[in-house]
């Protein structure tokens, strides 16, 4: 989403109006969107038109309106992301979305793009970060900075990335630092919420605190990850696999650095491995869920994730895993921050 008020201009402006403004703010593509007093799209104009519109006799104090293209692409708010490929192909660059009534309510780029995820995301916050101590002392691990923004901002920054506007944070130990950075999430162009734990309650119970999530589908996340997952890939994943949740995971190798040999009951052997490699997969504390399931958390009482995924898998619901092949960190212990300050000077998680 682009700011309106660069990208659109009033209808009763001159050319050289125009000329200024794009001037002035260097715009990509030089295209500026005409609106009425109604903010109802009217055309496009681009640095372009107004050369050629000079070239054939128009004057610096010709109206916009007489040099701009009434037939502009534009797509409604409801579009599909097909839509969105059909202007990639013909090279537009940018595209408005209009509502019902033409009103210009955003500016998309059009490469850049990436379809909104219909999920609800859940931070968990609320953890007292005791083996990060003295650092956590007088500030919650989720807001110890990395770099030049706290731990829980790059997550935030990444979710808001892929279009998940509505987040609720569960807080517990200084969760009110936590309230005080992000407020209810407009400077980001989001709507932030809060769970607030009166007690310690796990890694998932805080989640039934409320019932105000505007999607079927929660995204669960702790809020001490370094990740670059892709969210679009991961809930894709989820979809596509017809599953009751999905659990984000990270790859962890062991090599044994002697030869191995598996032997049956007898203790005959049936196979010898030179140096093996063994890979795992572990939680990586990201996960997709019906937000139906919640129902199965206990109301009030500790409770984990692990719990859930238990139960989950006892009434046969299908659970599958997602891999991280990009990169992630939890950040639990001091040698873990003190790698995250390395790692984010070559990362880009935002």
């Amino acid at each position: 989403m682009y700011n309106l008020e660069k990208h659109t201009v009033n209808d009763t402006i001159t050319i050289r109006d125009a000329l200024l403004i794009i001037d002035k703010q260097g715009l990509i593509a030089n295209v500026l969107f005409v609106v009425s007093q109604e903010r109802k799209l009217l055309g496009s104009v681009t640095e372009g038109d107004i050369r050629r519109a000079l070239l054939r006799g128009e004057t610096l104090a010709t109206l916009i309106t007489a040099v701009m293209r009434q037939n502009c692409k534009y797509l409604y708010q409801d579009f599909d992301v097909k839509d969105m490929e059909e202007l990639r192909n013909i090279n537009i660059t940018f595209v408005p979305i209009v509502n019902q009534q033409h009103q210009i309510i955003e500016i998309i780029e059009v490469h850049k793009y990436q379809p909104k995820l219909p999920v609800h995301a859940i931070i968990m916050a609320g953890g007292k970060g005791q083996r990060l101590l003295p650092l956590t002392k007088t500030t919650p691990k989720p807001l110890l900075r990395i770099g030049d923004k706290p731990i829980i901002e790059y997550n935030i920054d990444r979710l808001a990335k892929s279009g998940v506007t509505n987040i609720h944070i569960s807080i517990n130990y200084l969760g009110e630092q936590i309230q005080a950075y992000f407020k209810d999430g407009k400077e980001k162009g989001l709507d932030i919420k809060y769970l607030v734990e009166k007690e310690f309650l796990g890694t998932i119970a805080s989640v039934k605190l409320t019932q105000d999530y505007q999607s079927d589908t929660l995204l669960i996340m702790n809020s001490d990850l370094l990740t670059n997952i892709n969210f679009t890939e991961f809930y894709q994943a989820f979809l596509t696999q017809g599953a009751d949740m999905a659990i984000a995971s990270t790859s962890y190798h062991v090599d044994v650095p002697y030869g191995v040999i598996e032997v049956n009951a007898e203790a005959q052997v049936n196979s010898l491995k030179e140096k093996p490699r063994y890979t795992y997969y572990s939680n990586a504390g990201i996960y997709l869920i019906k937000k139906e399931l919640i129902n199965l958390i206990p109301d009030g009482e500790f409770y984990n994730i692990t719990d859930l995924i238990e139960r989950l898998l006892m009434l046969n619901k299908k659970v599958v895993s997602f891999p991280i092949l990009g990169y992630w960190l939890d950040i639990g212990k001091h040698e873990d921050f003190k790698k995250a300050q390395e790692d984010i000077k070559y990362l880009n998680l935002s």
